[in-house]
């Protein structure tokens, strides 16, 4: 259901499945040759008893130098605090991880690292939950509270470890982002530096597990078919299993299986136990109203830095939500933000140099690991003075150049829309008045949807954020619409907004909506891959006439009016369908065009909708009809796309 990257690079290194990140054995940040961890640490495990009894296993690393003061950086994780050797996991004090730290700057500073399974999890007592509610007044036994868990720690921590400074760090990326914004609610006052990481904070509204109130089928499938619910104490599972989709293209296995219940079907048991209920919650219901974390961040005292990626596929809107909030409720603290042209995790894990063809120009994610994270923590756990601080660090792609700003979304930032024109056109003017029903139309057909990415794949590849969309616009159920060579650059910075006018013959229909950086036909870039995504096609592509992916999202029509209460369309009726999408900071450089695809379904990232008003997760094959979708362009009915333009010159 979610694609929470692991336990960063702290600790268990990572291999990414699809796009969900589970543990695995390959490192990525790679500490220099003749530092050796075992011979500047001390590693000891503890059982760290919690307010309620439950004990929760904990593993610490201590500087051998006891000549002076540490602080605490800590780590809490339901991916195993263990050691991965050789894809196995493996708990004792005799096992060591090659690296311990977020970056190896860390391990040479000096901190007392703490790594923690989260209660439920691996080797620690009582029982987990998904996204542990903060409030939850029919707590069962074993159940507990992540702030209260930090807390308890905390003090515990404080009390037994030796040659600490009295300051704590928290820091983790997706799940264990969550656990970091969760632990800092009504924080012990000893924590004085917080970094959560592609924090997990709504899964329902646009984050792992539904976009627009459509299901994210691909990434959801893959992460559960190996995070599964198991008994606890444990260290098992000692590996990780991917699913067997009997082929190399997840788009025929999920066509072949059609209707949730039997793609679910095809899973064992304790697979689906932790799937169901995020399928079967189809719409924003109490259980997930419970497990947002957003209205509950509150009372922290800490500096927050959290950190994001412009081409997260899972967790792109938890960091914007959890940056404004925070803010927002904790005046008197610094909240700031980082945004990098990364894929999930990528800013732990890689140069940051490209994302699949797409080139950045410069090693971003050694840029914020050396310039940014590094000199965070620093001062706020060791009183390093750190003169160069903004509250918002935010690349901009396309121009590729790192833009700080005093908020997010830029202030200067200013709403414009870019209209959709007859032809194929898209400019910033209103078209002129033409026939009273001037409309695009196309008919989709759930049997034959659109792919989202042009090649085979099994989970979803990290480049297909920047993928090519040049397959998608030879498609007749996908409208395209494309302005003029740009003159200028053009600067977007904040939401994309989709304003339409549409109808349809059916009862319920998905609107997709994908914002497109066109290459000029002359470009010189090879294009050449990203030789640590491995999931992008291997031969060379020429970028001359890329159709670059900036943004794209889905809205399930149904939500069209609130995720609460579902409404069906009325056949033929024409209606506005307005939602927000996450926010770009991208520039369109002068030569290249702006490009907007609207289409009705986006294969298999976003499941099935089968154009008849039913309950989709109970839908059976007869109820996926095909239906004509028709936008509309007409006076009084223009449809658009709002944007955050940053005014030019800069």
């Amino acid at each position: 259901m979610k694609s929470r990257l692991t336990a960063l690079a702290f600790a268990v290194n990572t291999l990414v499945l699809g796009g969900l990140c589970l543990p695995a054995a390959a490192a990525a940040v790679e500490a220099p040759a003749k530092y050796n961890l075992r011979e500047h640490y001390t590693k000891y495990e503890y059982r760290i008893p919690m307010r309620d009894g439950v004990r929760l296993f904990t593993a610490v690393y201590v500087p051998k130098d006891a000549g002076k003061r540490y602080p605490f950086l800590m780590e809490r994780t339901p991916y195993s605090a263990g050691v991965d050797i050789d894809d196995e996991l493996h708990y004792g004090v005799d096992f060591y991880p090659d690296h311990v730290g977020p970056s190896p700057e860390f391990e040479q500073s000096g901190y007392i690292f703490v790594q923690q399974d989260v209660r439920g999890r691996y080797m620690s007592e009582g029982k987990w939950q998904e996204m542990t509610p903060h409030v939850n007044p029919k707590r069962a036994k074993g159940e507990g509270n992540e702030s209260e868990d930090m807390y308890d720690t905390v003090e515990w921590l404080l009390k037994n470890v030796p040659n600490n400074n009295g300051k704590v760090g928290i820091l983790g990326i997706s799940y264990p982002g969550f656990y970091t914004s969760a632990s800092i609610i009504d924080s012990h006052p000893a924590i004085k530096a917080a970094s959560p990481q592609a924090p997990v904070t709504n899964l329902y509204m646009n984050d792992d597990s539904y976009h627009g109130g459509a299901f994210m089928l691909s990434a959801n499938f893959d992460f559960y078919s190996a995070f599964v619910d198991v008994p606890n104490p444990t260290p098992l599972p000692k590996s990780w299993t991917r699913f067997d989709y009997g082929t190399a293209d997840a788009y025929e296995f999920f066509l072949s299986h059609l209707t949730l219940s039997n793609i679910t079907n095809a899973m064992t048991a304790n697979q689906r136990t932790l799937l169901m209920p995020t399928i079967e919650h189809a719409t924003y219901d109490d259980f997930w109203k419970a497990r947002d974390i957003a209205p509950h961040l509150k009372n922290i005292k800490a500096a927050v830095l959290t950190v994001g990626g412009w081409y997260d596929a899972e967790d792109l809107q938890g960091p914007l939500t959890t940056y404004g909030t925070i803010k927002r409720n904790n005046p008197g603290i610094y909240s700031g933000l980082v945004m990098g042209p990364w894929s999930h995790g990528g800013w732990s894990r890689y140069d940051g140099k490209s994302l699949g063809h797409v080139q950045f120009d410069s090693k971003t994610g050694d840029y914020f690991r050396s310039k940014i994270e590094f000199p965070f923590f620093e001062q706020h756990l060791k009183g390093v003075p750190n003169k160069d601080v903004s509250e918002v660090y935010a690349f901009e792609t396309g121009s590729n150049v790192w833009r700080t700003y005093a908020a997010w979304p830029p202030k200067q930032a200013q709403a414009r829309t870019l209209y959709l024109g007859p032809n194929g056109t898209l400019d910033w003017k209103q078209p002129a008045a033409g026939a009273a029903q001037a409309f695009d139309e196309y008919v989709a057909d759930p049997r034959k949807p659109v792919p989202y990415t042009a090649y085979p794949a099994t989970g979803v590849p990290k480049e297909y954020m920047v993928g090519d969309q040049r397959f998608a616009s030879t498609r007749p159920d996908v409208l395209t619409y494309r302005s003029e060579v740009l003159e200028e650059d053009v600067t977007l910075s904040g939401p994309v907004k989709p304003r339409l006018f549409v109808s349809t013959t059916g009862t319920d229909a998905d609107w997709v909506v994908k914002l497109i950086d066109v290459y000029p036909a002359s470009y010189p870039n090879s294009g050449q891959s990203d030789e640590h995504h491995t999931d992008v096609p291997k031969p060379a592509l020429t970028m001359a006439g890329y159709q670059q992916l900036v943004r794209g999202d889905p809205l399930r029509g149904k939500f069209r009016n609130g995720f609460e209460n579902p409404q069906p369309f009325t056949p033929g009726k024409v209606e506005p369908v307005n939602y927000t999408m996450s926010d770009v900071n991208h520039t369109f450089r002068r030569g290249h065009r702006i490009m907007v695809q609207i289409q009705s379904s986006w294969f298999p990232l976003v499941d099935l909708n089968p154009q008849t008003f039913v309950e989709i997760p109970k839908a059976k094959p007869d109820d996926f009809q095909k239906a004509t979708q028709r936008i509309y362009r007409a006076p009084s009915m223009y449809s658009g796309i709002e944007v955050q333009l940053l005014p030019a010159p800069r």
